[in-house]
């Protein structure tokens, strides 16, 4: 059976949320997932913290703890993506998953981190049956050109611009 493609994007809550539930479903059929984060490097996320106690799961965090400048990435900033993108390359070579979400990953475009043609070349060499899940805000046309799936998260309304600080269990 062909894997899928499936890109989580827009500029409302629940990308990563979504990736998670799926994660949550394929590990319930004995299935093995490696999924990982781009621009992100905190420990303090739900996800972070429950992998370790996962069979099945592995979580990779390729980023660090701090907003990354869209208008001046660090360079440290976009080798962190490119080392993100290498294991993403890895662990499709190695073919050792049946789901791999790359959190952010489109984000990590937007900002010039990674090429678009870097994410194609990679999604053209997977295996061909690994469902593999792209989230982040500022999908590149590109790559939803050939995605089997597309969710668009549409922000209505959000607790953090009324004041509303995230919480542990909560992270937006």
């Amino acid at each position: 059976m062909s894997g899928l493609i499936l890109v989580y994007t827009g500029n409302g809550k629940g990308k990563t949320t979504a990736s998670l539930g799926l994660c949550m479903r394929a590990l319930g059929h004995n299935q093995s997932v490696g999924f990982l984060q781009f621009m992100k490097g905190s420990k303090n996320y739900g996800e972070v913290k429950l992998a370790s106690v996962l069979p099945n799961f592995t979580l990779v965090q390729s980023g660090q703890e701090s907003f990354v400048s869209y208008e001046n990435p660090d360079p440290i900033d976009i080798q962190m993506a490119q080392d993100g993108l290498k294991l993403a390359q890895r662990w499709l070579e190695e073919d050792k998953f049946d789901l791999v979400v790359l959190d952010e990953l489109l984000v990590a475009v937007a900002f010039k981190l990674i090429s678009v043609d870097q994410v194609l070349d990679l999604i053209k060499k997977r295996p061909l049956h690994l469902n593999l899940v792209l989230t982040g805000r500022y999908a590149a046309p590109e790559i939803m050109e050939i995605a089997d799936t597309i969710t668009e998260m549409t922000e209505q309304r959000h607790a953090y611009h009324r004041g509303v600080e995230a919480k542990a269990g909560m992270e937006f």
